[in-house]
This record gives C-alpha cells, sequence and structure tokens, in this order.
C-alpha cells in the first residue's frame, strides 16, 4: 500500500508542478501583452481578415491575426483546434460574421471573457425566413458586406479608440471602393434582373437577391453526396419546366451534379467566387467580385 501510495503522491506533485507551470506561462504572456501596449485583433475567418486588414492598415500598436487557416474555407461544422484557443486567449478583439457562423462562439468567450466581440452581421437581415435557421454568406452581397465594414469599423474604434481616426479614414477610403464597385456590379449586371437560376450553393442566395435573380436555391451543405437522387431528378424537372439556363455553382465545388443537370436540360454552368478562400491582399474582395461580373456578364 506504501508502495502504491509514492506513487500517487509523486503523480499529484507532476501534476502541480505541471498546472504550476501553464498558470505562470499564461501570466508571463498577459503580463507582456501589457507592457508592449498593443492591441490584439482576432477575426474568425478568411472573409473578415480581409474586412479587418483594410481597416487596421496603418493603426499603431495593433496586430492582426486570423484564428481559422485562411483555406478553410466555411465555417460550418468547424472544429476548434488547441491553436484556435491559444490565439483568441490573447485577444483584445474578435471580429466574427455572426449570423451562426461562428456555432462555437460560447467557447472562444469562455477561453476568453475579457475581450470584446464584434458581431459584423448586427442589422442584415437572414436570408432564410426562419428563427432556427439561418444562412450567414451575407457578404456575397456587396451591400451588406459594405454594412459588415461599417459595423467592424464602428467596434474598432469603440474599442481601441487611440486609433480612431485611421480606422475612421480607412472605412472611408474602402467603403468608397466597395460602392464603386456596387455601380460596377449594378451597371454591368443589370440584365439578370428577373432571370431565373438554379443555385447549388447556398453561398450565393444574397447575391441573387441583389441581382433581382430568382433563385432556386439547393441547401447541400457544400457536399454533393447529400444531394440525393430523388432530388436531382426533381432539380431537373423544375429546370425544364421553369426554361431555366443558368446553374450557378462555386469555383472550388464538386460539379458532378451541376454537370448532371446541365446535361439533361442544356442549362449553363457558372462558376463564382464566393470569396471564402483567397490570397491576403487588401484588394481581395473586389478582385474576387470583379471575377464573379465578368463570368455573369456571359449570361446574356
Amino acid at each position: 500500500m506504501k508502495k502504491y501510495l509514492k506513487y500517487i503522491i509523486a503523480i499529484i506533485v507532476i501534476v502541480l508542478i505541471i498546472t504550476t507551470l501553464v498558470i505562470l506561462n499564461i501570466n508571463r504572456n498577459r503580463e507582456k501583452k501589457q507592457e508592449s501596449n498593443t492591441t490584439k485583433v482576432v477575426t474568425s475567418f478568411y472573409p473578415m481578415y480581409i474586412i479587418a486588414e483594410n481597416l487596421i492598415d496603418g493603426a499603431n500598436n495593433v496586430e492582426l491575426e486570423n484564428m481559422a487557416d485562411v483555406n478553410v474555407g466555411c465555417l460550418h461544422d468547424y472544429t476548434l483546434m488547441t491553436e484556435d484557443i491559444k490565439k483568441v486567449e490573447e485577444a483584445d478583439i474578435f471580429i466574427s460574421n455572426g449570423l451562426g457562423m461562428e456555432s462555437f462562439i460560447d467557447k472562444l468567450i469562455e477561453a476568453n471573457s475579457n475581450m470584446k466581440v464584434i458581431d459584423s452581421s448586427k442589422d442584415i437581415e437572414n436570408a432564410i425566413n426562419s428563427e432556427e435557421e439561418t444562412n450567414p454568406h451575407i457578404w456575397t452581397s456587396i451591400d451588406n458586406y459594405i454594412l459588415q465594414v461599417q459595423t467592424i469599423a464602428s467596434g474598432l474604434k469603440e474599442y481601441n479608440p487611440e486609433n480612431k481616426d485611421i480606422y475612421e479614414e480607412n472605412e472611408k477610403a474602402y467603403v468608397d471602393e466597395l460602392e464603386n464597385l456596387k455601380n460596377k456590379f449594378d451597371g454591368e449586371l443589370n440584365d439578370l434582373e428577373g432571370k431565373k437560376a438554379v443555385c447549388l450553393n447556398e453561398a450565393f442566395e444574397y447575391m441573387g437577391e441583389e441581382l433581382g435573380v430568382e433563385l432556386l436555391t439547393v441547401e447541400t451543405d457544400h457536399e454533393e453526396s447529400t444531394m440525393s437522387a430523388e432530388m436531382l431528378k426533381n432539380i431537373i424537372d423544375i429546370v425544364k419546366e421553369e426554361n431555366i439556363d443558368i446553374i450557378i455553382i462555386d469555383k472550388n465545388d464538386n460539379k458532378s451534379n451541376a454537370e448532371t443537370i446541365a446535361n439533361e436540360t442544356g442549362a449553363k454552368i457558372y462558376e463564382l467566387n464566393s470569396g471564402l478562400t483567397g490570397n491576403l491582399d487588401k484588394d481581395a474582395y473586389i478582385k474576387q467580385m470583379e471575377e464573379n461580373i465578368d463570368i455573369l456578364k456571359n449570361t446574356n
């Protein structure tokens, strides 16, 4: 018994030592951060990072980091990694897309109850008319994206007033660029208004509303396997009956179902950029939307 007791005591001592070292390391990092007087801003995923990158450019003592890998894409059913929690633990400000995209937000707040959270979806209406379901892909509408930029800028000015003037200047400059993009979008794609299209990726539902396109949106959770043979047949029948000649998918989607529909109906596939991934250039979103303009102009 004494032999086992020695082992138990040794294990307890080791656990206490490890716990103490972890606490000391956390406190050391916090003290270092306080001494550096740096405000750490963490964004949830790629679209939020591009907005923050534009707004924070030139800000003093601000560090920007993205939580998820920029190539992760959509955060549907995303599982938080240890590395994600570590990034958030030291964050002063966390920028989320909102509308249910970050279903894990409570865990992040639990990990760092002191950080301020900016929900960019504030005042943006859910495309799905339901209290139980949401479509969080709001940034594919340029109008919505501008609202997100303005909401994030307001939060940054409130939580980091030291850089208020810089945030205001950057907000104005970026919104001006986006409004020019919107004018181009409306001017070059106005012939799409009233047309019908099948959308095999719900990310483009907001874009379709903005263009005035009547969309038959099929929710596939970004997985082709979730579309049954019966569902596929029903879509083909609708496309034929409604004389729909436009099929919209994401450029990174598996297009086998879209090709089946196209082969059966003669409709044409348009592979758009949802802006879920890309390079880290400040003008990435604008270039992605311009790419979509060039593609959609060919629907005429």
